[in-house]
């Protein structure tokens, strides 16, 4: 049968995993892979008051629910060249944006490399890879033309409607607040497009039957906010509420810490009515991209696809709209550490359907999870962990792990159960920083400092820097290439 397996070996490794997840079966499951730009967890399925995301919720209550899911790197392209690899950022020394992955690490074999190895079809559509958002719309952007069997890249009338659009630095979109009330229908922005592409493989894949892993990386909620106007109507800034911090917040946090949150000098302590004006216009988008999503969920369940696809729906890090005096990316909090995660398919036992885990995950693990659900094995360097004990069995006490790892620029955070402890330059010379998620869930008061927490301190610290140690490690069988001042060095 086509469907099969090749080599004969993988064939009954996978029947023997699939036997005993869904029943005895001989297809590959499919995979697709959901992915949104800049989305933290303002998602009403994680218990956002306000913003509607109905399709996203919908396949929260077929799958399972990650709600504390972490970036290995707050910024897009360290963190996306991070999951697609299954490597840490210093192992694949990718620590900003604009830079192709096989520039530090020429023969790692991607996620969906893996995939496509293995048989199956490995299509992108959209923002997989780094792009610059919105200069790079319609091109390849910084994307690994090895992973994939075929791409496609839409380019939309948001694009064509960028001297419309309101910034706080006028002419600069991409790292700057600004957002766009749009003209015109979903399918006529780029995602729409992405969406209607996705759409239309689904229902090809559905009749060839040929396996595949199909990523559709939206652009939304990105900046600039671009959607159409009805979702700015939802969203009436009157009913929005700006974060605020305590008086001499600052003055509590380690330099680099500061830094984080103050490098971006036009968009610091902004007038209420423009930071209610881009809340409106970040969950605009957010529900926007919801809608698109809704479309590719729909096609999915009309072409009968969704009985043997797995689905991971995620974002490449979180987002800060206010927190900490914080507009945007680059922290080290939860606000920007925190991604959503749902994972839903064949193979999750009918009781955990619908549930959510307070188990800890890194995006890391999304390589070697969908290798272990699909029947393949990743490769050994991959350092991620499979989550498919949590996927049985979301209450589970004995989680894949005890700790998520987050770093950007020259500091280490380590989130756990019950902390998350920080710190900055080599052995934390920097500073540091520790908060209690039981009192302090908002990551508001630093208690680094308080003799009654040193024996905490100690103990994270020393966790921290294990975790610095193995993230560090080079990955065996991989050939690294480092650059000093754009010049290779071995």
């Amino acid at each position: 049968m086509k469907n099969r397996l090749n080599p004969f070996i993988l064939s009954l490794v996978f029947v023997t995993f699939a036997t005993g997840l869904t029943g005895a079966t001989d297809k590959k499951l499919n995979v697709l892979f959901l992915i949104c730009d800049d989305l933290n967890n303002d998602l009403a399925c994680y218990g956002d008051p306000q913003v509607k995301s109905p399709n996203i919720d919908r396949l929260a209550k077929r799958g399972v629910l990650f709600e504390r899911a972490y970036c290995q790197y707050s910024l897009c392209g360290p963190s996306r060249a991070s999951f697609m690899t299954g490597l840490y950022p210093d192992q694949n020394l990718i620590r900003r944006n604009a830079i192709h992955i096989r520039e530090h690490v020429p023969t790692v074999q991607t996620m969906s490399e893996m995939f496509r190895a293995g048989g199956w079809f490995a299509s992108r559509i959209g923002k997989i890879y780094h792009y610059n958002v919105p200069k790079h719309i319609g091109t390849g952007g910084h994307d690994d033309p090895y992973s994939w069997n075929q791409t496609f890249n839409p380019r939309g009338r948001d694009v064509d409607d960028e001297d419309l659009i309101f910034s706080l630095r006028p002419g600069s979109f991409g790292g700057t607040m600004s957002w766009l009330a749009a003209e015109g229908k979903d399918e006529e922005q780029t995602d729409g497009i992405a969406a209607s592409e996705a759409v239309r493989q689904l229902k090809a894949f559905a009749k060839t039957e040929k396996p595949f892993y199909l990523a559709v990386g939206l652009y939304r909620p990105h900046t600039p906010y671009v959607a159409p106007k009805k979702y700015f109507d939802i969203y009436p800034v009157d009913k929005i509420t700006v974060p605020t911090e305590p008086e001499g917040y600052l003055d509590t946090l380690p330099a680099a810490a500061r830094k984080s949150i103050r490098r971006k000098k036009d968009q610091i302590d902004l007038p209420d009515e423009v930071a209610r004006k881009a809340i409106q216009a970040y969950h605009a988008s957010i529900t926007f991209a919801d809608a698109q999503v809704g479309r590719v969920l729909d096609a999915l369940d009309e072409t009968g696809l969704a009985e043997n696809t797995v689905v991971l729906f995620t974002s490449d890090h979180g987002y800060h709209m206010g927190e900490h005096g914080h507009w945007q990316k680059t922290t080290l909090f939860e606000n920007a550490a925190r991604v959503p995660l749902i994972m839903a398919g064949p193979g999750i036992p009918a009781g955990s359907v619908g549930k959510s885990t307070k188990a800890l995950a890194e995006m890391v693990d999304f390589y070697p999870t969908l290798a272990e659900w699909c029947g393949l094995k990743a490769p050994t360097y991959v350092s991620g962990v499979s989550l498919m004990p949590v996927l049985k069995n979301p209450a589970t006490d004995k989680p894949p792990r005890s700790g998520a790892f987050t770093q950007y620029a020259d500091g280490y955070s380590l989130r756990t159960d019950r902390y998350r402890y920080t710190e900055w330059g080599k052995d934390g010379k920097g500073g540091n920083e520790l908060y209690d998620h039981e009192s302090d869930p908002a990551e508001m008061k630093n208690l680094a400092g308080k003799v009654e927490q040193a024996g905490v301190v100690g103990v994270l610290s020393k966790q921290l820097r294990k975790r610095i140690a193995e993230a560090g490690r080079k990955p065996e069988g991989l050939t690294q290439i480092q650059y000093e001042n754009r010049r290779r060095v071995k």
